[in-house]
């Protein structure tokens, strides 16, 4: 590589596309504009307020192999991880209202850091929807398998006790067969006699379903978030009212059992729920007024789930002694602990309808970066593709739906939670280090939204989101390998592919005819 070659490959490396590029884009998109503030609050909760409430709140006070858990103090690692989002989502705010456009981060950093930067961004982004969709998939699964054995005066055996094989990812299977004392030579086929089989196949049709819905049109998906996220709402607040009765203050001593080093680990388990608010912003190209709505549904998502996630916690943990919890179920299993069952049957109903909510909420972020990253041209053509009657990127839809379903087959639950919090962090400090160069670069710029204080703001949530995700690197195992692997492998393919198909792109648009 010559030196002339080795500049120009550099230079479109850092190539970037200025805020108005991004607009006239996003101008001529054919996503219709049909949400409003309060249906960005709705997909904001509907995605925030799901597994991360249900199950990881359970883990996060009692703590798993790799960490120690907060205990009581879970409390305060809900501060840590608020206010991490917190300037973080103030960042977000003033990039959604500037530019409002589909692609979330990867579009602000190409605007601020060159084309590279921007495809690890969005390569990162996948992680953190795809990989966490496995996790909620898996969880949704759990809670629906718990729900239909309390009809099994009705429903036929082979439905509520399926073969271990069909309800489970591999790695879960082993354990359920070692918890219950089962031969996992028995109870999972093998393929050809050599390759064990396991599938989770609720799971998979409940993806189908989300795609299928989410290809017939953003409004309709909207509505059918705000309809599950009612009935979520509904059975976390029972919780709140009936739970606070039964709180006994002296389950909350010790309050921090495990130091600082437990509320920082219960930090990074919480964050995981906070993913969500990402997906607000993927919607910012079908958003009435994004200059005034964005802002409005980023912080008001924020500080609702906030407050509903540390009152669930408060009561959670007064009502349970920490090593007592069911971190599988801790909000239903607690009101069985004090003989409430059929209140628990109805939190473990919810508890689908919640999960349900952030699944849809996922797919359709996931689609959408998919959609701006090959509108960009870094994919096929095809991946660009709205479909005629509906309105929505169904090629992308589907390709993020079956991205999904393969990885619900062969991910471990435990560990593509943790691999989608390594990726939340990792693009919570790229927006606000993009919120500070855009600064420089166009400070004339109209910002219908600003953030206060910078760089203090921007610097305390870079600050925030690197300490836990450092905390993360230093007590977990084959996640934080994973998480540079990821990141190493989609700069491979970038310049396997990507790179090339965008500067075919750049060549077609340079020709007489698309000139004229």
């Amino acid at each position: 590589m010559n030196r002339n070659t080795l500049k120009e490959f550099t230079k479109n490396l850092l190539k970037k596309k200025t805020p108005d590029e991004i607009l006239e884009t996003a101008e001529k998109s054919e996503l219709k504009r049909t949400l409003n503030a309060f249906d960005l609050i709705m997909l904001g909760i509907g995605a925030v307020i799901g597994s991360g409430i249900f199950t990881i709140v359970g883990v996060a006070m009692v703590g798993e192999q790799a960490n120690s858990g907060a205990g009581p103090a879970v409390i305060i690692s809900m501060f840590i991880a608020m206010f991490a989002s917190l300037f973080s989502i103030l960042c977000y705010s003033e990039f959604t209202s500037m530019v409002p456009a589909a692609g979330t981060t990867y579009t602000y950093t190409y605007a601020t850091m060159g084309e590279f930067l921007a495809w690890i961004v969005g390569w990162v982004l996948m992680l953190e929807y795809v990989i966490g969709n496995v996790t909620m998939a898996s969880s949704w699964t759990g809670y629906f398998m718990e729900l239909i054995k309390g009809f099994s005066h009705i429903l036929p055996n082979w439905l509520v006790n399926p073969p271990i094989w069909l309800i489970n990812d591999y790695k879960t299977a082993l354990t359920v067969c070692a918890n219950s004392g089962l031969d996992p030579a028995v109870e999972i086929p093998k393929i050809f006699g050599i390759i064990p089989f396991c599938i989770n196949l609720p799971a998979i049709l409940l993806l189908l379903i989300i795609t299928i819905l989410l290809v017939q049109g953003i409004k309709e998906s909207t509505r059918a978030a705000t309809i599950l996220v009612f009935i979520k709402l509904a059975v976390i607040f029972l919780f709140i009212f009936a739970g606070a009765f039964y709180v006994q203050p002296e389950n909350w001593t010790p309050f921090a059992p495990n130091g600082f080093k437990g509320i920082l680990s219960g930090a990074f388990l919480i964050f995981f729920a906070y993913v969500g608010v990402d997906a607000v912003s993927s919607a910012a190209e079908e958003t009435k007024n994004p200059q005034k709505n964005l802002p409005i549904g980023l912080l008001g998502t924020l500080i609702a789930c906030t407050i509903i996630y540390i009152a669930t916690a408060l009561v959670l943990s007064g009502m349970v002694a920490t090593k007592n919890i069911n971190t599988l179920a801790p909000i239903a299993a607690a009101m069985n602990s004090i003989g409430l069952n059929k209140v628990g049957g109805i939190i473990a109903a919810g508890a689908l309808a919640g999960i349900t909510s952030v699944i849809l909420v996922f797919q359709l972020g996931a689609a959408r970066i998919l959609y701006a990253m090959a509108r960009d041209g870094f994919f096929p053509n095809s991946f660009q593709k709205i479909h005629k009657k509906h309105n929505t990127p169904y090629v992308v839809t589907w390709a993020a739906g079956i991205l999904v379903i393969v990885g619900a087959i062969f991910m471990d639950l435990n560990i593509s939670a943790e691999l989608c919090n390594f990726g939340t962090f990792a693009n919570f400090m790229v927006i606000c280090i993009a919120v500070m160069i855009l600064r420089k670069t166009d400070p004339n710029r109209k910002r219908p939204f600003k953030v206060p204080f910078v760089p203090l703001f921007p610097i305390l949530g870079i600050i925030l989101c690197g300490g836990i995700m450092v905390h993360g690197f230093m007590t977990l195992g084959i996640s934080a390998i994973l998480f540079p692997l990821w990141v190493v492998i989609g700069a491979v393919i970038y310049f396997a592919y990507g790179y090339k198909k965008h500067r075919e792109i750049e060549a077609q648009a340079q020709t007489p005819a698309n000139l004229e």
